[in-house]
């Protein structure tokens, strides 16, 4: 897999995409990631990627020119399928989402800052807003680390154990169950028998359903109405 990410600050990227998961995945060669300064797109003197808004108001908006001669320099090396825009606006970020793009071969994501883009990127460049959550961050850069954290360890060979991305929280619109280890009895708090018992497949039934009812409790819209989870 391919992720190419376009941003005016390529500095703030440096942390998260070269330590931990990502960094396994980069040095199996399992994932490819490339972090374009949008300022080498740039035409104008000063490298500027932004500018004043047509109409007045507070803010500056990036230009579209250096976005569009980077997208148009990856596109015509390769086939992206999807060009995905973070924005507040966009379309929130889930678990199925991830599922989705950890079976693509190439991503490209725009990273907004200021007061976002010129509206013809969106309107002709992008394939997808993405927005990781109701709230504004100074720049897209931490939610792009965000989509190829949730991307990546997806991937088969990222995880040792691959088995443990399949049985995280929203993998099948539930919660995780809780989970315990040594020592098991800690100040007179204990682990559950069932979990200390050795019967698989009644301590599969048990977290079926604490993660039911841990989903119930803390985040009902989860569970679909049409369908009586016991």
């Amino acid at each position: 897999m391919r992720i190419d990410i376009l941003t005016g600050l390529p500095e703030l990227l440096e942390s998260p995409l070269n330590h931990s998961i990502i960094n396994r995945g980069r040095e199996k060669g399992l994932v490819e990631i490339y972090v374009h300064d949008l300022r080498d797109y740039s035409t104008d003197n000063h490298r500027s990627i932004d500018d004043y808004a047509f109409g007045g108001g507070a803010g500056m908006v990036m230009t579209i020119e250096p976005i569009d001669r980077a997208i148009q320099t990856l596109t015509s090396e390769r086939k992206y399928d999807e060009i995905i825009y973070t924005a507040p606006e966009g379309e929130k970020y889930t678990q199925k989402t991830a599922n989705k793009y950890a079976t693509f071969r190439n991503i490209i994501i725009l990273c907004g800052h200021y007061k976002g883009v010129d509206q013809r990127v969106r309107d002709h460049l992008i394939t997808r807003e993405i927005s990781i959550g109701d709230y504004v961050l100074t720049g897209g850069e931490l939610a792009a680390a965000v989509i190829v954290d949730s991307v990546v360890r997806l991937l088969p060979g990222v995880i040792s154990d691959e088995t443990s991305a399949l049985t995280d929280s929203f993998q099948d619109d539930l919660l995780a169950p809780p989970v315990y280890t040594r020592p098991a009895d800690y100040k007179g708090w204990k682990v559950p028998d069932i979990l200390l018992s050795g019967n698989f497949p009644e301590i599969e039934k048990w977290r079926e359903q604490k993660a039911i009812e841990r989903t119930r409790e803390r985040r009902p819209d989860l569970l679909d109405d049409n369908e009586e989870r016991e």
